[in-house]
């Protein structure tokens, strides 16, 4: 059974938990009505709960059930490191799944995000978390470090090729509010010698939390390819790898991309 609800927040299994108990969620418990009370319940999960209220669960047995398995994922949660991983599964190792965990991020964030990533496909679906917890606090201060390259052949201006990526990504992103965008300007060097290229894959929230992947923010990495990363909360190794990218703003080592704010 815990395997079916690998990947699910305390938070939902609390939710549905108070929802039998109140009356909102009845025996038998149907699918939408579930649904309603905790939209991101994966399906293995929603599967186990419907089948446990089908075979005759009552509704304070299932919420006590709901409860115990919250404590269990608290618990576990509690360790310093958390494993973090997108590709087959095994009976073996546990593990919380990416696209997961980076929106549990995002929607948790009260100060600060610190995003870092090679690449961005198709943003106003992987940023949509941040998007929407950007318009929900105006305060939170978002940085996004991506890499903005030149192919071989490529031999534009500097401004040209940064004009032509803040346009694309700002019309694709998810929101009215946009984060702070750096880049590595050794990048598009027109001495294919002196490039160099950015490829830090790292999410930092509010001097609390890390996430250190190799996922990038594309819907492959985070939904099909064979990714692993691992979840790290720890404030002083937070601070010490926010205090590294801002050291580089400050330092001019990276710049912020025109045209996109």
């Amino acid at each position: 059974m815990s395997l079916a609800f690998d990947g699910m927040s305390a938070a939902s299994l609390r939710a549905i938990a108070q929802a039998l108990k109140a009356g909102q969620l009845t025996s038998p418990v149907a699918r939408m009505s579930l649904k309603r009370v905790a939209p991101s319940c994966p399906d293995a999960a929603m599967s186990e709960i419907l089948g446990l209220s089908v075979d005759g669960m009552k509704p304070q047995h299932l919420a006590a059930l709901l409860g115990a398995i919250a404590d269990s994922i608290e618990a576990r949660l509690s360790s310093a490191a958390e494993l973090v991983w997108t590709g087959p599964e095994t009976s073996v190792a546990h593990s919380r799944d990416t696209s997961v965990v980076l929106s549990e991020l995002f929607h948790s964030a009260m100060r600060s995000v610190i995003v870092s990533t090679f690449v961005v496909h198709q943003p106003q679906t992987v940023f949509r978390a941040l998007a929407d917890r950007m318009a929900e606090i105006p305060d939170l201060r978002v940085q996004l470090f991506v890499h903005v390259g030149r192919d071989q052949r490529d031999t534009r201006h500097e401004s040209e090729i940064l004009r032509e990526f803040a346009t694309e990504l700002r019309a694709k992103w998810p929101g009215d509010t946009r984060p702070l965008l750096y880049y590595d300007p050794r990048s598009l060097s027109l001495n294919a010698a002196d490039r160099a290229t950015w490829h830090a894959k790292v999410v930092v929230v509010d001097d609390e939390t890390s996430f250190v992947t190799s996922a990038n923010f594309t819907e492959w990495a985070q939904q099909r390819n064979v990714e692993a990363g691992v979840l790290v909360r720890n404030t002083a190794f937070a601070r010490q790898l926010r205090q590294q990218f801002e050291g580089l703003v400050q330092s001019r080592s990276v710049l912020e991309v025109p045209g996109f704010r």
